[in-house]
């Protein structure tokens, strides 16, 4: 792992460059993957991702039975995670994420792009009453111009979550810099930082939309 650039004072920007992080991320960034190839690479990033982001979470000290013997082992603190994915994209890391967290619970944040003024437009939220307790991992493969990022953070953070994470695939400078801007307490991790955005608000090279990518609907 490494360390991105960010605003001096914010919370870190995590650069995940695991060697099958990496390469699958390369076989997603490739025109010609299929639908289904994506969705299964998503989901599959998502997992590795996964084990980066909960690294650092608190262990309690548990008394069990071995089939051997006594022993005292360790388990995950507090209360279960909950996993946030904004519609639609963020759903790809979904399952990858719950194959390892089967216990997490699962906040909705429905946001699309407005396409000519790229701010984000919400139309659906649901999440657990108890965000206050909780770790919360927010999931987007994008962090482009952040307008999605930061709208879903605010309104998470306005039903009560303290502890927030980001998670994407890919990152560009100019969504990071808005992201730290608005969210300075809350950490990123990523794939990879890309270069720059369009004149459309698209990470370069990126990979495309993400959702239309696995979804089949580009």
């Amino acid at each position: 792992m490494s360390r991105g650039a960010g605003s001096a004072g914010a919370a870190p920007v995590t650069v995940v460059d695991h060697p099958l992080v990496q390469h699958k991320l390369t076989m997603m960034r490739d025109r010609d993957r299929s639908t289904k190839g994506f969705r299964e690479l998503l989901n599959e990033i998502g997992m590795l991702l996964a084990y980066e982001v909960t690294r650092d979470l608190p262990l309690e000290a548990i008394s069990i039975e071995t089939p051997i013997g006594p022993m005292e082992g360790r388990q995950i603190a507090g209360k279960k995670l909950v996993l946030a994915p904004i519609l639609r994209a963020g759903v790809g890391f979904l399952d990858g994420m719950l194959s390892l967290m089967p216990s997490a619970r699962v906040a909705h944040v429905g946001l699309y792009r407005d396409p000519d003024t790229l701010q984000a437009v919400e139309y659906y939220f649901k999440s657990p009453s108890d965000l206050a307790d909780r770790t919360v991992l927010v999931l987007d493969p994008m962090l482009a111009t952040a307008n999605s990022a930061v709208a879903a953070v605010e309104r998470l953070k306005s039903r009560g979550a303290r502890d927030l994470r980001f998670v994407c695939l890919l990152a560009a400078p100019e969504g990071i810099a808005h992201f730290q801007a608005a969210h300075p307490d809350v950490p990123v991790w990523t794939a990879s930082i890309d270069s720059h955005l369009n004149e459309h608000g698209y990470i370069v090279p990126g990979l495309g939309d993400a959702g239309d990518r696995m979804y089949g609907t580009r």
